[in-house]
Order: C-alpha cells, then sequence, then structure tokens
C-alpha cells in the first residue's frame, strides 16, 4: 500500500496587482504562477531559484501566510486555504518555519526561554511543569542549546546560535513539516555546516519533512533527496538530486549547476561555465512562450511561441523544456556536476 503524500500543491498562483507610478495602470506580478509538487512523510523537498523567482512566496502560500490567487494546498488531505481561522490555527501545530534572518526573527525583548516556550502558550500545551521542564530539556539538547542560555536575550549570541533557538522554537510543538527558508545563508560557512547537519540529525530523530527553500545548490545537495528548480514563478525542473546534478535537462538548470564550485582543483580547471546573456525578465512582463527562451543557447523559434509546462524526461526526471532533453550531445552539460 503507497503512502499518501502529507504535501500537495496543486496549480498554486499568486498574482499581485501594483500600479506603475501614481497615476498609472493597473498591472499584475505573477509572483507564483502554476506550481505543483507533493512533499513524502519524512522528506526532505528543496525549491531552489534566483532572487525573484517566487519561492519564498511559495514558502509562504503552503504556510497559508498569504492567500493564494488560484489552486490548492493540502496538508495530510486536508485543503489549508478553505480552513476558518481555529482549524488553521490547529494545522499549525503539524507546519512550521525556520526564517532566514536569525537577527530579526526573534523578540529582542524576549528571553531565550520565552522564545522557545511561547508556541506552547499560544496553543494550550505543556501546562504541567515537570512535564514542561522535561520537554523544554529534551529540545535544548536536540538543537545544542545550552540550559544557561535560557534566561539571556538574542543580542547576546551569534548567528549560528540564534539560528538554533528558532530551530527549536519551530520544534517545539512537534511538527511533520518544516519549512525551511534559507536557513543558512546569513550564516558564516563554518557555521552552514553545522546547522545543516542539526537539521539531518533532527530529520532522522523527529521523523521530520522538510521544504527547503534555497539558492544555494551545494546545501541543497548535502540536505535534500527531491529538487524543484524555479524561474518566473514556475517549476521549470523536477527530479530527485542525484539525477538532476548529473543529468540536467533544462538548460536553466544546466546553467546554475555549472556556477557551482568543485573542491577539486584538476576538474574545476576543466569545467566550462555557462554564462547566461542578458538579465532576468521583469515578472510584470513575462516573455511569450518560454519564459527562459530570452537568455537560453538552445532556443529555437517554436520556443517563443510556446509556453512549455513540465513534461516527463525520463522517469521521475520532469523538465519544462522541448529541446534540452532530447540533444544527443552535450558537451558542456557533461562537465557541469562532475
Amino acid at each position: 500500500m503507497s503512502v499518501p503524500p502529507l504535501l500537495q500543491v496543486k496549480g498554486l498562483k499568486k498574482h499581485f496587482d501594483v500600479r506603475k507610478g501614481f497615476f498609472g495602470e493597473k498591472t499584475t506580478v505573477k509572483a507564483v504562477d502554476g506550481v505543483s509538487f507533493d512533499v513524502m512523510p519524512q522528506e526532505s523537498f528543496a525549491v531552489v531559484g534566483e532572487t525573484g523567482c517566487g519561492k519564498t512566496t511559495l514558502g509562504k502560500l503552503v504556510l497559508a501566510l498569504e492567500k493564494s490567487t488560484e489552486g490548492s494546498v493540502l496538508f495530510d488531505g486536508a485543503d489549508i486555504s478553505k480552513m476558518n481561522g481555529a482549524e488553521l490555527k490547529k494545522m499549525r501545530r503539524q507546519m512550521q518555519v525556520i526564517f532566514q534572518d536569525p537577527y530579526s526573527s526573534l523578540n529582542p525583548r524576549m528571553t531565550v526561554e520565552d522564545i522557545i516556550t511561547e508556541p506552547w502558550v499560544i496553543h494550550d500545551m505543556h501546562k504541567d511543569p515537570a512535564e514542561r521542564s522535561k520537554k523544554l530539556a529534551k529540545l535544548l539538547d536536540d538543537c545544542g542549546i545550552a540550559k544557561s542560555y535560557l534566561p539571556r536575550h538574542p543580542h547576546e549570541f551569534s548567528g549560528g546560535q540564534r539560528q538554533r533557538v528558532g530551530i527549536a522554537r519551530a520544534l517545539a510543538l512537534d511538527p511533520k513539516l518544516v519549512v525551511a527558508d534559507e536557513p543558512v545563508s546569513a550564516l558564516d560557512v563554518s557555521i552552514q555546516a553545522q546547522i545543516l547537519n542539526l537539521l539531518k540529525d533532527l530529520q532522522k530523530e523527529r521523523k521530520l519533512a522538510y521544504l527547503f527553500i534555497s539558492h544555494d545548490f551545494s546545501v541543497v545537495r548535502h540536505l535534500c533527496t527531491r529538487i524543484a528548480v524555479m524561474y518566473l514563478g514556475r517549476v521549470v525542473e523536477m527530479a530527485d538530486s542525484e539525477t538532476l546534478f548529473n543529468d540536467p535537462q533544462h538548460p536553466y538548470t544546466e546553467a546554475l549547476l555549472s556556477a557551482v564550485p568543485v573542491p577539486d582543483p584538476s576538474i574545476e580547471k576543466r569545467r566550462k561555465r555557462i554564462l547566461l546573456t542578458g538579465d532576468v525578465p521583469s515578472p510584470l512582463k513575462p516573455p511569450s512562450g518560454c519564459r527562459f527562451h530570452p537568455r537560453c543557447r538552445y532556443m529555437k523559434e517554436s520556443c517563443r511561441v510556446n509556453d512549455q509546462s513540465l513534461i516527463k524526461a525520463k522517469s521521475g526526471h520532469e523538465t519544462a523544456c522541448e529541446v534540452l532533453p532530447f540533444k544527443d550531445k552535450r558537451s558542456e552539460a557533461a562537465l557541469v556536476a562532475l
């Protein structure tokens, strides 16, 4: 018997109305424009893309922090977009978030103990002092936080220590899904490795599913089993981690992977960088046809016209490209993910 997905995102859209100038005409930014994917229980699923591609907005839609324009988000089979305040509050015990900036995501007026235990106050949990003390001690131990930190305030700690507090807060309610929005991008590289290893250990121990939002392929390769690549509000490629790194099937993914550093100098020397021409188009007026075609080196005339949706390039590998999967020789791509 197959296990149903924990999270199902179906045709999700978020459009923002904006005005050009003080008296200008109203236009629409399509921040998220028809995104679909599933996240299985205890899976690490990554959404990767450049700044402005819509991945953070997608995370907010999943958590119902933003109301979608169209589409649905199903968590454990229930459509969260149709829930009222009380139902949504109950559901959010199972869905928590780790924010990008550990310096702005913690209340500077609260102690570490108050920050970590605030979810219990909101959801009226663990009132018994003995139970509360036991749960708190376990949470501190799991997240590598010393008990002496509890009476102190966030400004007394480094970024890595603050992020551990943020992680402890997210896990206080024993969620099934954690949305991690660039959780290590504001940290030093050495601290990034510690936090990523912590997240990996916590996932195994607590049987968590992650929706991991990032712009860094090196980070998601270390943590995630499946990856979706976003460009201008849409998913352009989706596959398991190793398949995506070894055989990218979309020109945008191929170019992004070519920029990922390789620690072996001999391999790094013979790799070929794929430089994208032009700028990222404005989401106010995305290109016709394939949205990537103005920057694509494989572009055909049909790419200007045909709007691309995800197709199966191989088993479990989907791409929104009608050219690259069918090319026989891709010498540069062969050196992308060595």
